[in-house]
């Protein structure tokens, strides 16, 4: 039953209720801090509700995400991760022609044609990612246990940046401004924790053109 290690990743017990669209954009923001995604896949047919896949660049992104994200609360459901059963299974079962092995081979060779293009498309973002000397030099207050976000792309949610935050100890909530979709503060129990999550945070680009600014709040 063992499964080999591979750049796919297969995600169940994902929370159905999500819209496509919503779900693929928290898939990417949290699955992203591990590695470049060169696809996401989530269907919403029968056989497929509750599913999803994400493909890795590099097998220990993979690997590193699988481990770490094993039970996560996603959309307060726990995630169930493993790899996929082949690298090739996301694009057979992206075209609807998963279990038919002569298109199987075939989908087998095309696969890396179909992982080179969005491979281009992510390239600024997972490139500008390390690149935070811009973003280091945002005028900051001093340190303590509420931090400011800005720069968040119109599609940000509560959910989505919980998800984010939530993996650093200390973690309390997200609080959102009605009216602005570009701003947030985020609260930690102490002002060392907030440092650690701003620090590992700082630049992580929810969508590829958005790199987010985080300094501390005003007090």
């Amino acid at each position: 039953m063992d499964i080999r290690p591979n750049h796919t990743i297969y995600i169940n017990n994902v929370n159905d209720k999500i819209k496509k669209e919503e779900l693929k954009r928290s898939l990417y923001a949290l699955f992203s801090q591990f590695g470049q995604i060169i696809d996401i896949v989530a269907l919403k047919t029968m056989k497929m509700r509750g599913q999803a896949f994400v493909v890795f660049k590099e097998l220990g992104s993979a690997t590193n995400a699988l481990r770490q994200l094993q039970g996560f609360p996603f959309y307060n459901k726990p995630m169930r991760i493993q790899y996929a059963k082949t690298d090739s299974e996301v694009i057979s079962k992206m075209r609807g022609t998963f279990g038919d092995k002569d298109k199987k081979k075939e989908k087998k060779k095309k696969a890396p044609e179909l992982a080179a293009n969005p491979a281009k498309k992510a390239a600024p973002g997972t490139n500008a990612q390390p690149n935070t000397t811009p973003i280091q030099q945002t005028p900051d207050n001093p340190p303590n246990y509420i931090l400011f976000l800005n720069n968040l792309p119109e599609e940000t949610n509560e959910m989505m940046l919980s998800m984010l935050f939530n993996q650093f100890p200390g973690f309390k909530e997200v609080r959102l401004v009605p009216g602005r979709h570009d701003i947030a503060f985020v609260e930690f129990e102490t002002e060392g924790q907030a440092g650690v999550a701003r620090d590992a945070l700082q630049g992580f680009r929810i969508t590829s053109t958005c790199a987010m600014k985080i300094t501390y709040a005003k007090k």
